[in-house]
């Protein structure tokens, strides 16, 4: 808030004091002001005009307030939902081979083990869009973290096979809504910092898979896969103690006619940033018919859906195709040996089990690392 004190008024004249003219100190800076004299019923000009009678929106408000130690907080809380999610994907390629050869599973049910997790991602998120937009991003993201928290440490005392393959689904149904952290995020970003920002928090993915393997390192050898399961839900618990800090987004409390809600969680982001609010009032524009899936499908938004879920499937195929088949080639490399006989070489592979070994979980963590480039 800035105060004017009026100064230098006992040096004026009469004919200067009527004229409107007035001269005030900002901060020890002496300003003229001219006054404007307007015709009868003519409107007052936006630069003169009272502040509040403007309006602005959530979006003009995050601009106004711009990225600040709010954002940056958001930023680690929402990487840390990243991580978590990163840390749930990666243990599939070090849990399979652990059943396949602790329970002697057959090569179809370690395939199974892992694809019940997918199915689990692409049955819900719809789901947990559609939560999200009726109770709020908050919600959505709280629920989801919860139940992929309170499912991923339940498997880990899963006694038998049936068991695990269940529970892991219900893990993978619970990761479907941990995206909506991403949502969450962007909402509350400026638009110069948006791009590079929703780009940047995927460094914390690759934190994840980078942490989940050295944990298997430390834990596997001497704890096993049940330690892994539960340690590997610590992120989520560390993110659902945080949750109280999180606000819901602003602009979802517009959209459902929340407007005191919505200028509160405006002014604790200026407040943390250390910025002004915006002057004015925050236009409520409440909208009752939310997003519906033939929404992708209407002539307008056809072609960019296709697009980009053409370019999310090539990406998500290659990326796990390689992720998941990594040990597998870990451990074809274990059980095949060439011996030489006569200037004659010949492959000799055993079907039998092989366990990782610290070597390959070396080998698996410089894989990883390649993620950070």
């Amino acid at each position: 808030v800035v105060k004017f004190r009026r100064t230098g008024e006992s040096a004026r004249s009469e004919d200067d004091t009527a004229s409107g003219d007035h001269e005030v100190q900002i901060e020890g800076v002496r300003v003229g002001l001219e006054a404007v004299e307007l015709d009868d019923g003519a409107a007052v000009p936006k630069e003169f005009a009272n502040p509040t009678d403007d309006t602005f929106m959530v979006e003009d408000a995050v601009e106004a307030i711009g990225f600040g130690k709010f954002q940056w907080k958001l930023s680690v809380l929402t990487g840390l939902a990243w991580m978590a999610d990163a840390m749930e994907m990666m243990i599939l390629s070090i849990l399979a081979p652990q059943l396949h050869c602790e329970w002697r599973l057959p090569s179809w049910q370690v395939a199974l083990l892992t694809s019940v997790v997918f199915v689990g991602m692409m049955s819900s998120s719809t789901l947990w869009g559609n939560i999200s937009d009726q109770y709020g991003r908050k919600t959505g993201l709280k629920v989801s973290v919860l139940w992929t928290l309170y499912y991923g440490v339940l498997s880990a005392f899963a006694p038998v096979y049936s068991w695990i393959l269940v529970l892991r689904g219900l893990v993978g149904f619970g990761i479907g809504g941990v995206p909506q952290s991403v949502t969450l995020y962007a909402e509350f970003l400026p638009m110069k910092a948006r791009a590079k920002c929703i780009l940047l928090i995927e460094v914390f993915w690759a934190i994840g898979t980078v942490f989940e393997v050295i944990l298997a390192v430390f834990v596997m050898p001497s704890l096993g896969w049940r330690w892994l399961l539960i340690l590997s839900a610590v992120p989520l618990l560390i993110f659902a103690v945080l949750c109280f800090w999180l606000p819901e987004s602003a602009r979802y409390d517009v959209l459902s006619g929340n407007q005191e809600k919505a200028i509160a969680t405006l002014k604790r982001i200026a407040t943390e940033n250390g910025a002004p609010m915006p002057l004015g009032k925050l236009v409520i524009s409440r909208q009752e018919d939310r997003g519906k899936m033939r929404d992708l499908f209407t002539p307008h938004f056809r072609w960019t859906t296709l697009l980009l879920w053409f370019i999310w499937f090539s990406n998500a195929f290659s990326y796990y195709g390689l992720v998941l088949l990594t040990t597998e080639l870990f451990q074809a490399g274990d059980v095949c040996s060439i011996s030489s006989r006569k200037k004659a070489v010949e492959a000799k592979c055993s079907l039998a089990c092989e366990y990782l070994s610290e070597e390959d979980y070396m080998d698996l963590l410089w894989t990883t690392l390649s993620e950070f480039p």
